[in-house]
């Protein structure tokens, strides 16, 4: 069997290739174990980082996002029939899903469900589609807001790809493929920002105001002699989806009474004019600060990318802080409300506000969906391995994360 090669992993991985390496070979082997000595291609795709942008993306708004260092991979080799059979490591059940039965695959049943909807999307868009064989393994934290079933999706829909499409499908389609999945295979009402960020690689500026626009930009924490630090408080998010089907649906609610279907077709003055009407006829003063935060929060994103046209990196972090005060206090996505004893999110942001009080550097912030699972500290590198020695008397090490960006997105690793 041809594994990756060296320079491919290299290209990929830097200096965590020979890492890599040998994780490939386990999954080579595991290939063979399962589906015999077809010979298989090599995929990856990232998990992702939400850097400015919590919860706009939904209504039109702008983001800046980074794919990160942990990632899924799988070993796939395509078949004569109709059938995807998909293996996970550390899961009994195998995924199967007939591409000529689309309209038998449940709804709502997890991975199977993902997988049969980008199938359904993949036919939608105009795309070919077929039978292959797969093991995955996975290095993204499950439920916990680094997308790991955004990076699962990816993964698919980049052996959907070299598979049948010849390597046409775009980046941007992938993300609308995944997108369609999550909407009507798992009834979750889910953006684009994490199947782009997880789709393109690098540090991207989103802006999902006209479709999607996409624009790289240069940028990762090690020009600033900082490191990305994610904690996961160890309370998963899977079965929060109502909660974050309510802030786009709370959003648009504001939305319609100035007139526009999204955020992005009104504007903060609008709302401001118009505040104690709307507030009397919705009668719900949370969708308002939900509002008011996405119109504040897609500012902090162009304050952001300025801010990185600069090169201030002061500015950067103070408008990460912001960021983070802003989903805590007028998002509300640190916890849910009818569960209030459970504010594992709030404990590791003081936890954190506490330490880079005592050092007079960093911030942190709610990590993606949030309500549950992960908070993102942005540390100086001479104080990361004190950060991570504090943080783990509380969370443990095994939920501590020093990543970095990784900038090559959902790909087919060559040999």
């Amino acid at each position: 069997m041809t594994l990756p090669s060296k320079e491919a992993l290299g290209c990929i991985y830097g200096a965590d290739a020979e890492r890599a390496e040998t994780r490939y070979e386990n999954l080579a082997a595991a290939f063979e174990k399962q589906f015999g000595k077809a010979e298989p291609e090599f995929f990856t795709a990232p998990g992702r980082t939400e850097i400015i942008g919590n919860h706009t993306d939904h209504n039109g708004g702008r983001i800046l996002a980074a794919s990160i260092s942990l990632d899924t991979i799988a070993a796939a080799a395509k078949t004569d029939g109709t059938v995807i059979t998909i293996i996970s490591e550390g899961y009994d059940r195998p995924i199967v899903v007939d591409t000529a039965k689309l309209d038998e695959v449940p709804k709502n049943q997890g991975s199977i469900s993902l997988v049969g909807g980008i199938m359904t999307a993949a036919i939608r868009f105009g795309y070919r589609i077929g039978g292959f064989n797969a093991y995955v393994s996975t290095e993204v934290i499950s439920a916990a807001g680094v997308s790991s079933s955004a990076s699962f999706e990816m993964l698919v829909c980049s052996i959907v790809n070299f598979f049948f499409n010849d390597g046409v499908i775009d980046c941007a389609h992938y993300a609308r493929m995944g997108q369609y999945a999550e909407n009507h295979f798992w009834n979750k009402a889910s953006g684009l920002m994490d199947q782009m960020a997880c789709a393109a690689g690098g540090t991207i500026l989103l802006d999902f105001s006209d479709g999607v626009q996409c624009k790289k930009v240069d940028f990762d924490f090690d020009q600033i002699g900082y490191d990305e630090v994610i904690i996961n408080t160890g309370k998963g998010h899977a079965d929060l989806s109502a909660e974050y089907s309510s802030i786009p649906l709370e959003m648009r609610s504001v939305a319609h009474e100035l007139g526009a279907d999204n955020l992005c077709g009104a504007s903060e003055e609008a709302l401001l004019a118009g505040l104690p009407a709307i507030r009397k006829k919705l009668g719900n003063d949370r969708a308002i600060l939900r509002a008011l935060h996405y119109f504040e929060e897609c500012r902090r994103v162009d304050q952001a990318a300025a801010a990185l046209t600069r090169g201030d990196a002061k500015q950067l972090l103070s408008i990460i802080e912001e960021s983070g005060r802003s989903s805590w206090d007028w998002l509300q996505n640190v916890y849910c409300i009818n569960d209030s004893s459970e504010q594992s999110i709030p404990l590791a942001l003081a936890l954190t506000q506490i330490f880079t009080g005592r050092i007079g550097k960093g911030v942190a912030r709610i990590h993606g969906g949030g309500f549950a699972g992960v908070i993102m500290a942005v540390i100086p590198k001479e104080h990361t391995a004190e950060y991570v020695d504090f943080m783990t008397d509380f969370f443990g090490r095994e939920n501590i994360y020093v990543m970095g960006i990784r900038q090559t997105g959902a790909v087919h690793v060559g040999r």
